[in-house]
């Protein structure tokens, strides 16, 4: 036993010199250390600060920043845009006019307008001064000018003019107007009187039966931009909203009905 405890101290030292000749020898770890523990928390760290980086920039992203800018984890609370109603009695908002419709002679030449647009054809075919023979819904169809719109017809003046104002209208918005109808026959004029009342004129007088109105679709009347643009430069080719129709104006109120005025002084209306 004592040769023993003598010989280790002396066992240990010759090990060691070995294993320094060769470079094996290991650093001895202390009880407390835990194997790969030096390498992981590091990482562990790194890893930790990137995913709360990734959660945090998208949040601030969205944030509103004092500018206006809006979350996108806020509701939509648009407005889905004016009614017919505040659309008439609304001051006007009309946007800057194209170089073409402001070029364009105003209403005291609109007969002008018409003209230049039959020489550029938008109806080819469409003579502006044939007038129509017949009376208020029984108009000769072959004698009427069609629109873009296939079964919609009216006066040949007219349907140029209206055609003149749809091309300054699509190069504004990219689209034709669209409309609800335009010539209307006397049965039809019978039919609506009946289920319309009010809205509709006594059969034998409107003047869609002469061909020389017509009414919009919602989507026109439902747009404070499109209505205002309507309004502001429907004069131009001899299009409005006749005063009667106006809120307050002595008639039904139908935003939506525009008559060709040229047309309707020819038939002795207002």
């Amino acid at each position: 036993m004592q040769s023993q405890q003598t010989d280790g101290p002396a066992l240990e030292s010759r090990r060691a010199r070995r294993e320094a000749e060769h470079g094996t020898r290991r650093p001895r770890r202390s009880q407390a250390q835990v194997p790969g523990q030096h390498r992981w928390v590091p990482r562990v760290a790194v890893l930790s600060t990137l995913a709360m980086a990734t959660i945090a920039m998208p949040l601030s992203a969205g944030a509103d920043d004092g500018l206006g800018a809006r979350s996108p984890f806020e509701p939509d609370a648009r407005p889905a845009g004016p009614s017919a109603l505040d659309l008439a009695t609304a001051a006007s908002t009309v946007p800057a006019l194209s170089e073409s419709v402001a070029a364009a002679p105003r209403t005291a030449v609109r007969s002008d307008a018409a003209s230049r647009s039959f020489e550029r054809e938008p109806l080819p075919g469409c003579d502006p001064t044939v007038r129509p023979t017949g009376t208020n819904g029984n108009l000769d169809q072959h004698e009427l000018c069609e629109l873009w719109q296939p079964g919609d017809f009216l006066r040949p003046d007219a349907a140029v003019a209206l055609s003149a104002l749809n091309e300054a209208f699509r190069a504004s918005f990219g689209r034709d107007l669209c409309l609800v109808s335009s010539y209307r026959t006397l049965s039809t004029q019978v039919s609506l009187k009946s289920t319309r009342g009010g809205f509709a004129a006594r059969p034998g007088t409107s003047m869609h039966g002469w061909g020389l109105a017509i009414d919009l679709c919602s989507i026109e009347t439902g747009s404070r931009e499109v209505y205002a643009w309507l309004n502001e430069n429907g004069t131009t080719y001899g299009w409005a909203n006749p005063p009667w129709a106006k809120r307050g104006g002595g008639g039904a109120y139908e935003p939506w009905h525009f008559e060709f005025t040229e047309g309707v002084a020819e038939m002795g209306g207002d």
